[in-house]
């Protein structure tokens, strides 16, 4: 009997301030863990992941407010696609859905999700895990160090985008098979991972009411928290893995989160991307369940 029929995942929908949110779940037993997809991803990301960890851990993967099948509320001073919303919103999920102090894995944003939540409540959070962070290299404060034509260039498109039928458009190229395909061939280092399923899984939900304004809510934020910010501030320790062929976020930097006090540990991980954990589950999945469970027996012989 395969990993997948042992541990069957189950999707379901969990009311979040009056919306509604989509996320799945597998494993009855371990130390909880709640993964976090990236921009434009959604729990499907985690596809690969979710069966494995649920052979020694009860795991969650959740889709973020904006993304998969989660609502996609217009942006609005009450709805503001930062952070602090989405950190707000794993906070509450570990509180009210998983019930029990969690572990947080991220890939890309999701890392910065992760760490926004472990600041706003240490109390819930055992450890996070950051695959490929966000670097942000468009943030306001990042600028300065790009070269002048990305320094220019990001802002002027930024205040293109905000004329609304100018970003729809923009935004309805952009949500076609074939380009999807495209950038995803641009951000894995394994073209064979880029599969009809994968591409499915991150088309179908822009086709939904709501989704380009929540692309453009996006793209348009360039403030809120760094990496850098985050990680002083933590009370659990972190684990950093990170594809060594990401064009996106290039290891080289990524590195420098390696000086932080609380990454126990920096993992490069060969032939892979932005996205290991669904281009290389087989690197990726046996040391998150080795880390995750080995913090997890710490902290029990500790109390």
């Amino acid at each position: 009997m395969t990993s997948t029929s042992l541990h069957p995942v189950h999707v379901h929908t969990w009311d979040w301030n009056g919306y509604s949110i989509r996320y799945q779940q597998a494993g009855t037993s371990g130390a909880a863990i709640v993964l976090i997809h990236g921009f434009g991803a959604s729990s499907d990301h985690w596809r690969k992941t979710i069966p494995v960890l649920a052979e020694t851990n009860r795991v969650y993967a959740i889709d973020l407010l904006g993304f998969g099948l989660s609502e996609k509320p217009s942006p609005s001073h009450t709805v503001q696609y930062t952070f602090d919303t989405w950190g707000d919103q794993v906070a509450a999920f570990v509180q009210t859905v998983v019930g029990q102090p969690a572990f947080l894995v991220g890939n890309s944003i999701g890392c910065i999700v992760a760490l926004q939540t472990a600041v706003i409540a240490p109390d819930r959070i055992q450890g996070v895990v950051m695959i490929n962070c966000s670097l942000r290299l468009l943030h306001d404060r990042k600028r300065a160090t790009l070269p002048w034509y990305r320094r220019w260039s990001a802002p002027v498109m930024q205040k293109v985008l905000t004329n609304r039928a100018i970003g729809h458009y923009f935004f309805s190229q952009l949500a076609k098979p074939k380009v999807i395909r495209n950038i995803l061939l641009q951000a894995y280092a394994r073209a064979d991972a880029v599969t009809d399923e994968l591409v499915d899984f991150l088309y179908q939900p822009a086709l939904d009411t709501g989704a380009a304004d929540v692309f453009l809510a996006f793209t348009g934020y360039s403030q809120g928290p760094l990496a850098e910010d985050l990680l002083p501030q933590m009370q659990c320790p972190v684990l950093v893995l990170w594809g060594e062929d990401d064009p996106w976020e290039p290891i080289d930097l990524g590195r420098a989160f390696a000086e932080f006090p609380v990454v126990e540990e920096f993992i490069a991980l060969p032939n892979a991307g932005h996205c290991p954990q669904d281009e290389a589950p087989e690197l990726v999945n046996p040391i998150l369940q080795r880390w995750i469970n080995r913090v997890a027996g710490d902290r029990v012989r500790d109390e």
